[in-house]
């Protein structure tokens, strides 16, 4: 194990994929030259060249365009969407074209490429720079979603991301780039569907993705001193849901809270309580709660973005609301 930075993670992984497999080629804004906006892909022009690492223009249709192509012809691209808010851009070429072409060749094709994104807020952004917009792909058959929280994560899941035959959406938070955790030496990979327990606990049980994910740690921490023991799990795809697990916990604590950045109306956090309605509902002895981002757009202004989207504070006040 070594302790890095969750970007040192993300760029040991396709640094890894590209010298294992040289069908692995990145697309993106900015990725060569510059070294990508988080600086992710420093140094990968010097290395691999520029047939390989290709600075695109600015045009996200485009750039999943070409990666549809590309993948259909036997390359395996890795595209970079600068910010998640820029995937409405790129709708149409994952809706109508990646999720659907397999398919409509009867699975004559496969189409084995990575859109990895920038999403969430708490950096002071801006509305079209901070939104978490999982819920819009996640929603589509045969794209796969990942949202991993911790280095670990983020290497163990995109390695795994790049070698399936699938179409898959990474949305890689802007705020953890800079967090660090261990990291296992050598090959790490992480299957898709595989939910993680972050924290054990018996008293409830906190269902948080990306970001969240650390945000109910802390809150975790809070919670114990005051006897209350929180079980933090932690799903790293959306599809596929490993929903065995978020069962299995449920019917432990019989009580629980689904925490996600996105805003609450229609983020998947509903899927997930929808989910525990459905197949666990025998197991509750309270109504499951939901704590979201506020249905507004995310404001620049340092002192009004932590008040639209779940704080630690706020993560631990639900809790106590549920055993209360």
């Amino acid at each position: 194990m070594r302790d890095i930075r969750y970007r040192e993670a993300v760029s040991e992984a396709l640094r890894e994929e590209m010298r294992r497999d040289d069908r692995v080629v990145l697309l993106g804004e900015d990725i060569g030259v510059y070294g990508g906006v988080f600086k992710v892909t420093s140094g990968f022009l010097e290395e691999f060249g520029d047939k390989r690492v290709l600075d695109t223009p600015i045009s996200e249709g485009g750039i999943v365009g070409c990666a549809v192509g590309a993948s259909m012809l036997g390359l395996r691209p890795v595209v970079e969407i600068m910010y998640a808010d820029f995937l409405p851009l790129a709708m149409d070429q994952l809706v109508n074209h990646a999720a659907l072409l397999p398919f409509v060749y009867g699975d004559q094709i496969t189409l084995p490429f990575v859109v990895r994104t920038q999403g969430g807020a708490g950096a002071g952004a801006g509305a079209q720079h901070s939104k978490s917009l999982e819920a819009w792909v996640a929603h589509v058959p045969r794209l796969q979603v990942a949202m991993p929280a911790t280095p670990a994560d983020a290497k163990g899941l995109l390695k795994t991301a790049v070698r399936e035959e699938t179409p898959t959406i990474v949305f890689e938070h802007k705020l953890l780039y800079n967090t660090k955790g261990p990291v296992p030496d050598g090959e790490h990979l992480i299957p898709f569907g595989a939910a993680e327990i972050k924290r054990p606990g018996r008293d409830v049980t906190v269902i948080a993705t990306s970001r969240m994910v650390l945000e109910a740690l802390a809150a975790a921490e809070t919670l114990a001193a005051e006897g209350i023991e929180a079980e933090v799990v932690d799903p790293r795809t959306l599809r596929p849901l490993d929903g065995a697990t978020i069962l299995e916990s449920v019917s432990r604590t019989h009580r629980v809270l689904v925490v996600y950045e996105a805003w609450r109306t229609g983020g998947f956090g509903a899927e997930i309580a929808a989910l525990i309605a459905e197949e666990g509902f025998d197991y509750l002895d309270a109504p499951i709660r939901r704590l979201g981002g506020r249905d507004l757009p995310i404001p620049y202004s340092p002192a009004l973005e932590p008040h639209v989207i779940p704080t630690r504070e706020a993560i631990a006040g639900q809790v106590r609301a549920i055993l209360s």
